[in-house]
């Protein structure tokens, strides 16, 4: 069976933050830099990968692909800074992955 994603903007119909979360809860991962919605997404539990520069902010922490604030939270971060086709080379393999897993 083929399957169809396809791509939507709810952002008309995001006029306050717990819309945001209304709809991050409904989501099976968010994939997003340092932003108010990743953080979101890690508060409520939601699976969320999170793509850091070479010289992430301090909450990030050094040299680990966890975070000991959001367990739901995992880390793609820059080796060199500015290759940001590295991070998202590793986002697609484990994107497909997550897809081979679901079936």
């Amino acid at each position: 069976m083929q399957t169809t994603s396809v791509l939507q903007w709810p952002g008309r119909e995001l006029q306050a933050f717990d819309d945001t979360a209304a709809l991050i809860a409904n989501l099976d991962l968010v994939v997003g830099v340092d932003t108010a919605a990743v953080h979101l997404a890690g508060a409520l539990g939601v699976p969320v990968w999170i793509l850091l520069s070479h010289a992430a902010d301090w909450r990030w922490l050094l040299e680990r692909d966890d975070s000991p604030w959001y367990a739901s939270a995992r880390l793609f971060r820059q080796t060199t800074a500015g290759d940001w086709d590295a991070v998202m080379t590793r986002v697609r393999t484990e994107l497909a992955v997550l897809k081979q897993a679901a079936g």
